[in-house]
Parts: C-alpha cells; sequence; structure tokens
C-alpha cells in the first residue's frame, strides 16, 4: 500500500492531484521534478481542494528538490526563536536563509527540525 488516507477529503485531494498530474503529462518523478520549475504549474496544483504551499513544497522534497515546507512542527520552533507569526512564505523565506547562512542543505535543515519538534510533541 503505498498511500493509507483515513479521511475521504485526503483521498480526493489525492485523486484530484493525480488526475491534474496527469492532465498535463506528468508521469515520473523527473517530469514532476521540471514541472514544479514553473510557477503556472506550482498555481495549478492551488486549484486542488486541500493543496497550499506546504503541500506543494513537500511534493517537491518527495521528487528531489530542496524546500522548505513549513509546517506546525517548524512554526512551533520559529516561535521558540522568537519568530512569531509570519506568513508561511516569509517564514519559509527565514528557514531558508538560516540553512544558507549555516551552510546547510534546506531540505536538510528542515527535517533537522522537523525532527526535533515532532519528538518532543
Amino acid at each position: 500500500m503505498a498511500m493509507k488516507f483515513n479521511h475521504a477529503q485526503k483521498v480526493a485531494t489525492a485523486h484530484a492531484i493525480t488526475d491534474l498530474l496527469a492532465a498535463h503529462g506528468v508521469d515520473t518523478r523527473q517530469d514532476l521534478h521540471a514541472w514544479l520549475d514553473h510557477q503556472d504549474n506550482r498555481a495549478a496544483l492551488r486549484t486542488v481542494k486541500g493543496v497550499g504551499p506546504k503541500s506543494i513544497d513537500y511534493i517537491g522534497n518527495l521528487v528531489g528538490r530542496s524546500h522548505v515546507a513549513v509546517d506546525v512542527h517548524l512554526r512551533a520552533f520559529a516561535v521558540d526563536a522568537g519568530v512569531l507569526d509570519l506568513p508561511y512564505d516569509q517564514l519559509r523565506a527565514v528557514y531558508e536563509e538560516a540553512a544558507a547562512l549555516l551552510g546547510h542543505d534546506k531540505g536538510g535543515l528542515e527535517h533537522a527540525v522537523w525532527r526535533h519538534r515532532s519528538k518532543g510533541a
């Protein structure tokens, strides 16, 4: 089993994403990696109910891109560090800048923070 969803909306979202990608000729991991390069395609994904910027960044990570997918754990870590109430794009930029300053991969830093926070949650 590739995915186990217990919520009907998540199943519907997965089907809608699949249908959208198929309609755009996205058949492989490499296709999706390249397809996500274009803002119009990312915007098309946002039209799917339940897909926001975090989902798109996470999908990018799954196909080998290095993104920061800001979730509840990354937000909590930022709050603990004194970074409060930033919109998604700005908080993602903070994490990306921190990764650059520290000489780390963006996705690697995101994963490290996520693991740290999820263990303490």
